[in-house]
């Protein structure tokens, strides 16, 4: 059974390489960005409080998302298995992850940080010509990820592994497998 999380900055195709990797796996790839389009989609009770503070601009507090999160682990599909994507993204959410499989006997067996160099990212990022994507706003953005995700990584420092970001999709997931490989407890 693999409980996994990725995480890595903007612009290093965490997005593309949890779907590809959670196929390769056969386990549910869980999205924060898609647990919350469908639980507003859905006019859920906590889909539409997400919506109320969404709508003021305000960030989602961790309790709903938490709930969100926790009512998507709960379904079928993750029973043998998941892979998060834009979660937990700060430590009280990493705590909170963590008590919630503790209670359910389990946690999580490896993060994957997918990493790149930051002008790599800069190229990226620039050539998707995003309106908000301006290489002061990026830099911010960049910048934010770094700080709120250097704690993420020593809560799990025993169960991060590197993979180099930079080169062909293929190329990339080829490298998480083998890194995931050479972690399982099997080998």
């Amino acid at each position: 059974m693999s409980r996994l999380l990725i995480v890595g900055p903007q612009g290093v195709g965490k997005g593309t390489q949890a779907t590809r990797l959670a196929k390769a796996l056969d386990i549910a790839h869980i999205s924060t960005g898609d647990i919350f389009r469908a639980n507003v989609g859905e006019k859920t009770e906590l889909g539409l409080l997400a919506q109320k503070y969404m709508s003021q601009g305000d960030l989602v507090p961790d309790e709903v998302t938490n709930s969100m999160v926790a009512d998507r682990l709960d379904q079928q599909d993750a029973a043998e298995g998941f892979l998060l994507d834009g979660f937990p993204r700060n430590l009280d959410q990493a705590r909170w992850l963590g008590e919630l499989l503790g209670a359910r006997g389990q946690s999580i067996d490896a993060v994957l940080l997918l990493e790149a160099p930051t002008e790599v990212l800069m190229d990226r990022l620039v050539s998707r010509a995003r309106e908000d994507d301006t290489p002061e706003a990026i830099r911010k953005r960049l910048d934010i990820y770094h700080t709120s995700t250097t704690p993420l990584l020593e809560y799990y420092h025993d169960r991060v592994l590197a993979v180099n970001g930079v080169g062909g999709v293929d190329e990339v997931t080829q490298r998480a497998l083998a890194a995931l490989h050479r972690r399982s407890p099997s080998n």
